[in-house]
């Protein structure tokens, strides 16, 4: 990767080994082609809602089991634009971070991509296994009766909730403050967007309904995202109010270091919950012709996954808590 691009990076050490020797060069040229023309970062989040939600009529009917070569190529024409669409969403924060045009509502906008795009896509999937669910229904032996493929459409609509909401969401989530948790310490607070609920209730709290309703709303959602965020890592709350109550504003190099080698440890599994991974498991399982199945693979397997990063981010933050408290650190 040359200097050009690296210096459109947060940093090199949160990025995949795919995002870093392809992804992130490919939409630095497209960063490059929307500087040219003044286009905003916003703007660019906003057309890769379009392009990732567009793709969710292409997996509708994408199926090489049901609809044969037809059903193949509808399949790879929506991955294929998905893939269009975590391009773009790479390129707005480069461009952000080349023009300066950095704002807390770009920083909402792109941490609601994925979300936004995977609602459609998991929704048209369940129209999908309405229409095609002889393959489910002959492994497990299921009668294809009108009652039973209601009952079954229901069954695979709670499952889309439950792989979108209690899934992607609430990984994407703890996967995204895990990498500003450490670019804090890597880079200092400048070099992050480490945000605390109690900073956003503050912004929330002044800004004024009249004139500022969408804006509000953003707000609002965003105040409930980082108290997810919180509620879910008592240690590593724990430690920042250890730290600040010890050395305030001031972060020994000892204790900077030590956060970040520890921290380092995680982010290649951290790496596991973005998009690479998630989107490659996702197109084995529409590629071949069973996409119910990786709900339950992302609402259960997946969350198995994200609670064992959570517990060891936890356990090596209470441990330099314990240390800082103790003045062992």
């Amino acid at each position: 990767m040359n200097e050009k691009v690296a210096a459109t990076l947060k940093s090199s050490e949160t990025e995949d080994w795919l995002d870093y020797h392809f992804v992130r060069p490919l939409s630095y040229y497209w960063a490059v082609f929307f500087a040219r023309l003044d286009v905003h970062p916003n703007t660019v989040t906003i057309m890769s809602y379009f392009i990732g939600v567009s793709s969710a009529w292409f997996f509708a009917s994408g199926s090489f089991y049901y609809s044969g070569w037809h059903g193949l190529m509808m399949n790879i024409v929506a991955l294929l634009l998905l893939f269009w669409a975590d391009i773009f969403d790479c390129t707005d924060g480069q461009l952000a971070r080349m023009t300066g045009k950095k704002s807390q509502l770009g920083r909402i906008l792109d941490g609601a991509a994925g979300f936004v795009w995977f609602i459609p896509i998991y929704l048209a999937l369940v129209y999908r296994f309405y229409y095609n669910h002889s393959l489910e229904f002959g492994w497990l032996g299921i009668d294809d009766t009108e009652r039973n493929i209601w009952i079954a459409t229901a069954v695979a609509f709670v499952l889309s909730l439950i792989s979108g909401f209690d899934g992607i969401g609430a990984q994407q989530r703890m996967a995204d403050y895990y990498i500003q948790i450490h670019l804090h310490f890597l880079k200092g607070k400048k070099g992050s967007e480490l945000d605390n609920s109690a900073q956003q209730q503050k912004i929330y709290d002044e800004t004024p309904w009249e004139g500022n309703f969408l804006w509000k709303t953003f707000l609002r959602s965003y105040v409930d995202y980082t108290k997810k965020q919180e509620a879910r890592t008592p240690q590593f709350q724990r430690l920042m109010k250890v730290i600040a109550e010890r050395y305030g504003d001031d972060i020994p190099e000892q204790v900077r270091s030590e956060v970040h080698r520890r921290s380092l440890e995680i982010i290649p599994l951290n790496g596991m919950l973005t998009f690479n991974f998630r989107t490659a498991m996702f197109a084995i399982f529409c590629l071949l012709d069973i996409p119910v199945l990786y709900f339950i693979f992302e609402g259960f397997g997946m969350r198995l996954f994200t609670s064992y990063i959570v517990y060891r981010h936890e356990r090596f933050c209470r441990e330099i808590a314990d240390k800082v408290a103790n003045h062992e650190l």
